[in-house]
C-alpha cells in the first residue's frame, strides 16, 4: 500500500513539474527555440569560430595538421590585393542595384495582390514561384533569353543596351546578375510584406479616408510606417543574399574562370571560393571570411539606424 502511495505522488509530482514548466511561458520560448539554437551552433557558430581561428594561420586545405600560426599576415594580404577590392566592390554593386529594385517591386506585387481581385491566389503563386525554383535553372534559362539578337536584348537597345551576350560581356554582365537576383526574390518580399499589409487596422484606413486622405497619403503615412520593422528585415535579408551570390555567377562561369567574363562577376563569396577552396589556402579564404562578415555587420548597422527602427 506504502508502494502504491509513493508512486502515486512520484507520479503527481512529475505532473505538476511538467505543468509549471508548460504554464511559464519563458520556460516554454526557450524548449521552442532550443533546437533552432542547437542547430544554429552546430551549423553556423562552430564553423565561424574555426574560420576565424583558421584566418590567422597559413592553413592547406590538404594538410590542416600542418597549419603554423602567422598573426595578422593573410589580413595584411588580402588588404593590399586589388582583386580584393574590386570583387568587394561588385558585391556592393549587386546590393546597391538589386535590393533597392526588388523591395519596391516587392511592395508593389503585395499591395496588388492585397487587394480585393479574382484570381489574387494564382498570382501569388506566379510571383512566388521564381523564389522556389532552383537558381542554376534559372540563370540557363535568361541565358537563353538574353543572348545577342534576341527579344529581350532587342528590347533593352530601346533604352540604349547593346545587342550583345549579356553574360558573356563584361560590361553587362553584372547588370544580368541584378537583374537574376530580382527576379528570384522578388517573390520572397512580395510574401513577407503581404504578410504585414495584412496587420495594418483597417480602422486607420477608414479614418483617414473620412478626414479626405488620398489613397497616396494612406500609403505614405499608414502603410509605410507601418511596415517599417518589416522593410528592415527584408532589406537586411536581401542585403546578405546580395553578398552571397554563388550559384548564378557560378552558371555563367561554367565555361570558364569563376568571376568571367574577365573578373567582371568576381564577388566576395567566388574571391573566398577561389582562394580558399580552388586554391586550397584556407587560412587566407578564412581571412576574407571573417572581413565578409564584419563588412555584413557595419552594413546591417548603418541599415538599422537610418530606417530608425526601434527595438
Amino acid at each position: 500500500m506504502s508502494d502504491y502511495v509513493n508512486e502515486n505522488s512520484g507520479r503527481k509530482i512529475k505532473q505538476s513539474m511538467f505543468r509549471r514548466l508548460a504554464d511559464s511561458d519563458r520556460s516554454l520560448g526557450w524548449m521552442l527555440v532550443l533546437p533552432f539554437l542547437i542547430l544554429w551552433a552546430w551549423w553556423f557558430l562552430v564553423p565561424f569560430i574555426q574560420s576565424f581561428v583558421r584566418s590567422f594561420q597559413n592553413a592547406n586545405f590538404a594538410a590542416l595538421d600542418q597549419a603554423e600560426f602567422i598573426g595578422l599576415d593573410n589580413f595584411i594580404q588580402i588588404l593590399q590585393d586589388e582583386e580584393f577590392y574590386r570583387a568587394v566592390w561588385h558585391s556592393l554593386l549587386i546590393v546597391i542595384i538589386a535590393v533597392p529594385v526588388q523591395v519596391i517591386l516587392g511592395l508593389f506585387m503585395a499591395i496588388l495582390v492585397n487587394q480585393k481581385l479574382k484570381g489574387k491566389g494564382i498570382f501569388r503563386t506566379i510571383f512566388f514561384v521564381p523564389y522556389i525554383t532552383s537558381q542554376i535553372a534559372i540563370t540557363t534559362v535568361f541565358m537563353m533569353l538574353f543572348k545577342k539578337d534576341t527579344f529581350l536584348t532587342d528590347f533593352f537597345g530601346l533604352f540604349g543596351f547593346g545587342d550583345v551576350t549579356w553574360y558573356a560581356d563584361p560590361q553587362y554582365a553584372l547588370l544580368f546578375v541584378c537583374i537574376l537576383f530580382i527576379f528570384q526574390q522578388s517573390g520572397f518580399t512580395m510574401i513577407v510584406y503581404l504578410s504585414g499589409l495584412q496587420e495594418v487596422p483597417k480602422d486607420l484606413y477608414e479614418a483617414s479616408q473620412i478626414d479626405g486622405a488620398s489613397k497616396w497619403d494612406q500609403f505614405r503615412y499608414i502603410t509605410v510606417p507601418y511596415l517599417k520593422p518589416i522593410t528592415f528585415f527584408i532589406i537586411s535579408v536581401s542585403t546578405i543574399l546580395g553578398f552571397q551570390i554563388y550559384d548564378q555567377i557560378a552558371a555563367i562561369s561554367r565555361y570558364g574562370a569563376l568571376g568571367s567574363p574577365a573578373g567582371a562577376t568576381s564577388t566576395v563569396v567566388t574571391y573566398f571560393y577561389q582562394h580558399g577552396i580552388r586554391y586550397m589556402n584556407i587560412g587566407y579564404g578564412s581571412a576574407a571570411v571573417v572581413i565578409f562578415f564584419f563588412i555584413i555587420l557595419a552594413i546591417t548597422f548603418l541599415q538599422k539606424k537610418f530606417l530608425d527602427v526601434k527595438e
